[in-house]
């Protein structure tokens, strides 16, 4: 059994409908990726492959664009134009907020 009131914390996650999305957008393919690409100042398709590249992982340019406006629709990044057909993305304060949660959440594995 969860601990007394953990229960009503899941059902909020589970059920508010703005901590809910959050939860399905970083179930995504590579959602935490770029989460971390944005907390690095890499929200340009370029600056992320080059990344991804540099330390052997994988991002196509399509996956990536379709987790950044999923992260601009929840108010984690601002999409900036570059042209009509390109954009780069910036962290907002609430993409910084989740960006360090995650980082606190894997530097307290112990595995």
């Amino acid at each position: 059994m969860v601990k007394s009131g953990e229960e009503e914390k899941i059902k909020r996650i589970l059920t508010e409908p703005k901590k809910a999305a959050i939860k399905a957008m970083l179930e995504k393919d590579h959602a935490i990726d770029c989460i971390m690409l944005l907390h690095m100042g890499r929200g340009k398709w370029k600056e992320a492959k080059e990344f991804m590249r540099e330390n052997g992982l994988t991002l196509s340019d399509g996956t990536f664009r379709a987790r950044m406006i999923e992260i601009e629709e929840l108010g984690l990044a601002k999409g900036e134009r570059i042209d009509p057909l390109k954009k780069y993305y910036v962290k907002t304060e609430l993409g910084e907020k989740v960006a360090k949660l995650l980082l606190e959440f894997f530097d307290k594995l112990s595995l």
